[in-house]
């Protein structure tokens, strides 16, 4: 079976937010694989730099200049030594030359296509013969913050977790089914409610953060009893995004409050008691890894997962791992731009027994390959949103990958 790369190309092509991103081809002598990359709103100010300063126009002909002429003669298995030339060609740290969304597109494409070559399903090609565990979707069902515009609550994504469900189909209709009820519930809390969503598909109503965990509580509980399985609600608090650094405080702007870190922090807590929160995302700004760590201390049955505060890189969570800052991290290949770099990241993550949970991001595409990552690394998480064409891509192709399995299939051993 022959894996030699024959062909590289790249493509502007269009991400939900329909702005421009890049789509890698690669193929080999016996196969072919396809790419691109997703942005974030969002960003960890320590994640690798999206584009060269050309923005995607560049990055193509960096890829058919400088990556294209490199890879073409190499073998697709050589997924170590390609994503190590990708940091060679570029030559610094942050893919600040050839851009970390280059490389991504660049890395999963190689993969895809020597998958592809021995006619595998990716998750099989990254994981072996034991990769059968289908991950929990963790879904995005009511937004705000710089997911949506408006007068929206400052919290910027309000989750549901379907922690008993038995199967990935039934964890994700019912996600589907919360993501409805709350519909029904916010025209009755929101006289002006009219259907608005967010980047990610979750609603995005003029109510407070209070209000909006009510009404997600509520939504959970009658869905619980109605699958007969639970389903427990979980927060993307983004606090880099309300962290003001002169003020050292966190501006919540829509509900006119600030916060110190000391009061954050109890914030953060009786939200967690109150609500049973099973799952608290970037609690504290990207650089408190100090907060992380008291605060997860202090609860129990709780992940408290750290992206921005990470961005998926190996020397971020040595950090956190030391200072015992979280017990979960979000994986997004594109914050550290190779398949190598993020694999590294995962297999620390695992090894300090933090849940490394794989992530879209709220500018997607129509790629469905975070699905197989996600079974391929042996990630009980799928942070992947409910509803909206470029989420249900992922969603679909988890409900494929379970039926591919047949019997073997299993939910991922989920310890909170």
């Amino acid at each position: 079976m022959s894996t030699i790369i024959e062909d590289v190309k790249a493509r502007k092509i269009f991400n939900s937010r329909g702005e421009a991103t890049i789509e890698v081809e690669i193929t080999t002598s016996e196969g072919f694989g396809i790419a691109s990359a997703p942005s974030g709103a969002s960003k960890g100010k320590a994640e690798a730099v999206a584009y060269p300063p050309g923005g995607v126009d560049e990055a193509i002909k960096k890829v058919e200049e400088l990556i294209a002429p490199e890879l073409i003669g190499m073998s697709a298995e050589e997924q170590e030594e390609i994503d190590s030339l990708l940091h060679e060609l570029d030559g610094t740290k942050n893919f600040m030359n050839i851009g970390g969304n280059t490389a991504y597109a660049v890395s999963l494409a190689v993969a895809d296509a020597a998958a592809n070559s021995y006619n595998m399903p990716l998750f099989q090609y990254l994981g072996g013969y034991l990769a059968c565990h289908l991950p929990y979707p963790l879904g995005n069902v009511l937004g705000g913050g710089k997911h949506a515009l408006g007068k929206v609550p400052d919290i910027q994504e309000f989750l549901v977790l379907p922690v008993g469900a038995p199967t990935f189909i039934s964890a994700a209709e019912a996600n589907i089914k919360v993501h409805r009820r709350l519909r029904d519930l916010l025209i009755k809390v929101d006289p002006y409610f009219t259907g608005g969503r967010g980047d990610e598909g979750a609603w995005a109503p003029n109510i407070s953060n209070e209000k909006a965990l009510e009404v997600v509580s509520k939504a959970c509980e009658e869905v619980s009893s109605e699958v007969g399985f639970e389903c427990r609600v979980g927060l993307d608090i983004a606090s880099s995004s309300l962290w003001d650094p002169e003020k050292q405080r966190y501006i919540y702007a829509n509900e006119g409050v600030e916060r110190d870190p000391g009061e954050q922090m109890e914030y953060v807590l009786d939200l967690i008691r109150r609500y049973r929160l099973v799952y608290v995302e970037d609690p504290f700004h990207e650089d408190d890894f100090e907060s992380f760590s008291e605060l997860t201390s202090k609860v129990r049955g709780c992940l408290i997962c750290g992206d921005d505060l990470f961005v998926t890189n190996e020397e971020r969570l040595s950090t956190g791992i030391s200072k015992g800052s979280g017990n979960a991290i979000i994986i997004k290949v594109n914050q550290v731009g190779t398949l190598t770099d993020a694999w590294k990241t995962v297999k620390l993550a695992k090894e300090s027994g933090y849940i490394p949970v794989v992530s879209h991001r709220s500018g997607e595409t129509t790629a469905f390959h975070i699905a197989h990552l996600a079974v391929g690394f042996g990630c009980p998480i799928i942070k992947t949103g409910v509803l909206g064409g470029e989420r249900l891509a992922k969603i679909n192709e988890l409900i494929y990958i379970e039926e591919l399995l047949g019997e073997k299939a299993k939910m991922a051993r989920l310890r909170i």
